[in-house]
């Protein structure tokens, strides 16, 4: 992979994200639609206590659901 085409900010964490907890990306923003009324860190500490998900993944995908609500 070039310097020019490898993925940058949150959603490089994508490919360890769904290799570590099972389940597509898909899944977890989907998940993240049904909080959407949380602010950022309320989201991230849902994924990490009713998830069992790790604080830089979960942060990873909130800043990504955050920032495509925004820009939808």
């Amino acid at each position: 992979m070039t310097e020019e085409t490898k993925t940058k900010g949150p959603a490089s964490y994508f490919p360890s994200i769904e290799k570590k907890y099972g389940q597509p990306i898909s899944h977890w923003l989907d998940l993240l639609k049904t909080i959407a009324d949380k602010k950022h860190m309320e989201m991230v500490a849902w994924l990490k206590t009713e998830h069992g998900m790790g604080h830089g993944h979960a942060n990873a995908l909130v800043a990504y659901h955050l920032a495509a609500t925004k820009s939808a």
